[in-house]
């Protein structure tokens, strides 16, 4: 049969119909394909030790992780109690160790059978009986003459992820290793290249055919090394083309609006607020400025954290462009956040003659016709909405520029349909969420970017910490004090109502007990997302008027909600939330110059995990990042208020997708590349790629036909976001 990469897997030794069937479920059809499935990890001679010397190490004081090949002698499920453990024996040339595991035994004890040879990691301890033992350990089995050949000659081992479907047609670690060791060595001298040349000898690349090679089985730490700086250059190279197909198609649109800046009505304004503005602020309003008077059109990220005050500046700007006869925009995710705009933006311009106006989905027909009414004949000046916006019977003939709020809740298509309801107006997204400079060099690198890193001057820090259920009596009694001095307290829980699927806490049921217990003689009411807009408006601002003192609720107050006089927020079940999800919590206090306190609450046995030392991503290997996310969480709440270190940390624990919308924002997921800690590699690939599509937009070149060929290839889908065809 003719070697080609377009060969189906089934044809590959030990394949066959039922295995090639189990592979196309993840997405590997052909040799091509298999040859891009590369290893999770690979196990390394040098990180090997003997089980004595390991026991050495633990006696002297050693904390980190080790890994240990050996041999399974015996495993035994042991009961105390209610309690089970599951200890596996196991030896190598040095001596005997033990695995145990506390958790997921039904799972574990089905999976070592006497005479398997795993390689095993995890922080080794020592018994109070001189056993050497390993907690939980990682572990990955590998054959006896892998075994005997990779500690005889330094060979270094690649893992792979097996799938539930390839497990089903009895594929493990060796047998995988087996079959991609034979396509690797029979096909990936077919692979072409895929990068310019003058770009693989700028970068100091390896060809691709010796990457893929070196990927799965490298002769060394140094070859597997440059391997996988290809792939990352390579993975970042084609995201950075991208990018800058889609900053040239905005700028090759239809000239923006020229806007004419118009000082002593917006000076006016500014002098007249009741807070002074910040010199963060002023600066991102000169930049803004500057984007407004130039005729390209304005694409700018404004990012900054929980109440510095990025609201105002988009409404300055929104008052330039009022002042030139244009509409302006502001489009926020929820209802109750774009009433909360509406409200704020309505009394900060009651002195003036501008226009504004409401639009949401639940309004009545009468209402909403009136209001689109005035639209359209440009009667209304500023329109606040929600996805009510987008719909096709919304007119705005004169819509000059568009903010929107808290973009990564919105998709890419969502954004565009607003953006393209009329030609090239000025464009400013916000978003409370900072990003590391890395990230917004890859999601946002077609947008020009705008930090306000400053808070108002009367701000306090807020004092955040971790308590447990059992402190929830004291909990409300301190909240019982605060508000007989006036203040107010959100109490946050996860869900609406009582869920058998998921153990944790609602809020309708703990508000009717605490109400009637802890918090009997207080006035408290509640909010939540399974309400209509109208009902949460009303509780919000009876809230804001001090109506009543204690607001249950779930995450429906998480962004924007603006309550100067509420100094209290406590968080239930908080080992369920994302960081960046308890950082905007935590922004819905703190906003006077009072003293604000966040209470983050969990269970008992997370309160005694956080408690350990050196409890931070610099001390954690990957796999203790896994099992203890949700400490690094809390502890990472307590020790910092800055959202941009915040982001960072969350960056690493979830990844971008889940955080600024990757899947949202038209480019693909990053399979190989950290744009936290590859910087160096993305700022290389990002220089290479602007040059070379500011110089050839089309690609049209003979020497850039491998890279439209790449991009038509691979990237289809993003490419409806710029303008190559």
């Amino acid at each position: 049969m003719k070697r080609d990469l377009s060969t189906s897997v089934q044809y590959i030794k030990s394949v066959g119909p039922k295995r090639a069937q189990a592979f196309s479920k993840i997405g590997i059809i052909n040799v091509e394909d298999l040859l891009h499935y590369f290893p999770t990890k690979h196990l390394d001679r040098t990180t090997i030790l003997n089980s004595a010397k390991v026991a050495q190490h633990v006696m002297n004081g050693y904390e980190g992780e080790v890994t240990i090949i050996g041999k399974v002698v015996e495993s035994e499920l042991i009961r105390y109690g209610k309690k089970k453990i599951f200890k596996v024996k196991m030896k190598d040339n040095a001596g005997f160790f033990e695995c145990v595991w506390f958790q997921g035994i039904k799972f574990f004890k089905d999976i070592f059978s006497t005479n398997d040879i795993y390689a095993v990691s995890a922080k080794p301890v020592m018994t109070r009986y001189g056993n050497l033992q390993l907690i939980h350990p990682d572990f990955d089995k590998i054959s006896a003459i892998e075994s005997e050949e990779f500690l005889n000659t330094g060979k270094i081992i690649p893992f792979y992820r097996i799938s539930k479907e390839l497990k089903s047609t009895n594929l493990g670690d060796i047998s995988l290793r087996k079959i991609i060791t034979t396509v690797v060595e029979e096909y990936a001298d077919l692979i072409s290249e895929t990068l310019p040349q003058d770009i693989i000898v700028k970068n100091n690349l390896i060809p691709k055919n010796t990457a893929i090679k070196d990927y799965h089985f490298p002769v060394d730490n140094n070859s597997l090394e440059k391997a996988k700086q290809r792939f990352k250059y390579e993975e970042l190279f084609f995201l950075e083309c991208l990018i800058a197909l889609k900053k040239v198609r905005m700028k090759i649109k239809k000239d923006g609006i020229k806007f004419n800046i118009h000082p002593e009505p917006i000076k006016s304004f500014i002098k007249n607020l009741p807070f002074q503005l910040t010199q963060a602020q002023l600066k991102v309003l000169s930049e803004i400025r500057k984007d407004m008077e130039s005729n390209e059109p304005m694409n700018r990220l404004l990012q900054g954290d929980v109440g510095s005050g990025k609201t105002i500046v988009a409404l300055i700007a929104m008052l330039i462009a009022v002042s030139n006869g244009y509409q302006a925009v502001l489009m926020a995710p929820t209802e109750i956040l774009a009433d909360q705009h509406f409200k704020n933006i309505h009394s900060l311009l009651e002195s003036t003659d501008f226009k504004i106006a409401l639009l949401l989905g639940g309004q009545t027909n009468k209402t909403r016709k009136t209001i689109l009414n005035g639209i359209a004949e440009n009667k209304i000046n500023i329109i606040v909405g929600t996805h009510a916006l987008l719909e096709e019977n919304v007119e705005i003939p004169h819509m000059g520029f568009v903010v929107i709020d808290e973009q990564h809740r919105f998709g890419v298509a969502q954004r565009s349909k607003l953006i393209e309801k009329v030609i090239s107006p000025d464009v400013l997204i916000m978003t409370a969420t900072p990003i590391p400079r890395t990230v917004s060099m890859t999601v946002y690198g077609d947008l020009d970017v705008s930090v306000i890193n400053e808070m108002p001057k009367n701000r306090k820090k807020i004092t955040t910490v971790i308590r447990s259920e059992n402190n929830l009596p004291e909990i409300f009694s301190f909240i019982k004090e605060r508000v007989k001095n006036g203040e107010q307290a959100f109490i946050v829980y996860p869900l609406v109502e009582e869920s058998e699927k998921i153990d944790l806490k609602d809020v309708t049921s703990e508000f009717e007990i605490i109400k009637n217990t802890y918090l009997d003689d207080t006035r408290v009411n509640l909010i939540h997302g399974r309400m209509n807009w109208q009902e949460k408006e009303t509780i919000m601002e009876d809230f804001s008027k001090n109506k009543f003192d204690v607001l249950f609720s779930t995450t429906v107050i998480e962004v924007g909600i603006d309550i100067p006089n509420a100094t209290i927020i406590v968080i239930n079940e908080a080992f369920r939330f994302g960081l960046s999800q308890l950082h905007q919590l935590r922004g819905r206090v703190g906003r006077s110059d009072k003293q604000s306190f966040c209470i983050l609450v969990t269970r008992d046995e997370l309160i005694r995990k956080t408690k350990r030392k050196n409890f931070s991503l610099e001390y954690l290997s990957p796999a203790e990042i896994e099992r203890y996310k949700s400490q690094i969480r809390l502890n990472a709440m307590v020790e910092h208020n800055d959202g941009f270190k915040l982001s960072e940390i969350d960056f690493k624990l979830r990844g971008p997708g889940n955080i600024f919308g990757i899947e949202q924002s038209g480019f693909p997921q990053l399979k190989h590349a950290d744009i936290i800690n590859d910087t160096d590699i993305l700022i290389a690939a990002k220089n290479d790629a602007f040059n070379i599509i500011l110089n050839d937009p089309n690609l049209s070149s003979s020497e850039n036909q491998i890279i439209k060929r790449q991009l038509k290839k691979n990237y289809y889908t993003s490419l409806k976001f710029s303008h190559i065809a």
